[in-house]
């Protein structure tokens, strides 16, 4: 148990780490989010820990609102549900299956089953759905001329950006893009490869985005900007 938490409007109590830095200035706090949410504190080491405690309470009305928006992490079990572009799927834990199996049902679902160790569900599904995503990435990128093409192609677990493609060449998505209805993601695409003739979010860019896109971009847009952050409630 924390020395010292914060206790939200709603009774949730959210442990408080301070740390003490000699360099430091100024008292800074940082919330943290997922599994282990919790306030990060450093202060000068001329403070003391009273002073650190009151300007938390300062930022009280911040700290409500970041909690509060944060998404809570939902963990998958055996015979839990989730997204993979545009496809409901079951899954299902089986230890005598090598690898994973994915089956299509009469229903139009689909069923994921893992085996291995019982206590790795998560991590077998975030692989499956990493390496089928790359697929449909590939599959996308070589849609457009060859002139927008990367040279390189990864996955990452990013929170602040859904894509970014470096001036090297290398395209990095997060790989929860697959929890995303697929024209979604597809669209997250385009919009990096528009970046390898526009640098920047002009005009110019946000044509070859509809470009690249077609029909219903704004659609794809307006729905990441609304329930993106709940891509990262699961897994």
């Amino acid at each position: 148990m924390s020395e010292f938490e914060f206790i939200t409007s709603t009774g949730e109590k959210i442990p408080i780490t301070i740390n003490v830095r000699r360099g430091a200035r100024n008292i800074t706090l940082r919330p943290k989010a997922g599994d282990n949410r919790h306030i990060e504190i450093t202060r000068p080491w001329i403070a003391s820990n009273a002073a650190a405690i009151r300007f938390v309470e300062q930022k009280r009305r911040w700290l409500e609102r970041f909690f509060a928006n944060a998404p809570v992490r939902r963990h998958l079990q055996s015979g839990d549900w989730f997204d993979f572009l545009d496809m409901r799927v079951m899954v299902v834990y089986d230890a005598g299956v090598r690898g994973n199996k994915f089956v299509l049902n009469d229903d139009g679902t689909h069923t994921l089953f893992v085996g291995g160790d019982a206590g790795l569900i998560e991590n077998r599904v975030r692989m499956f759905i990493k390496t089928e995503l790359l697929k449909h990435i590939q599959e996308i990128i070589h849609t457009v001329p060859r002139d927008f093409w990367p040279r390189r192609i990864c996955l990452r677990d990013t929170s602040s950006r859904w894509g970014s493609r470096s001036t090297t060449g290398t395209m990095s998505f997060s790989w929860r893009l697959g929890l995303a209805p697929y024209d979604v993601m597809r669209y997250v695409v385009m919009h990096e490869l528009a970046h390898t003739k526009h640098m920047d979010h002009s005009p110019e860019f946000w044509a070859t985005v509809r470009e690249l896109y077609g029909f219903g971009v704004e659609r794809a847009r307006r729905w990441l900007n609304t329930y993106g952050a709940q891509l990262h409630q699961v897994l």
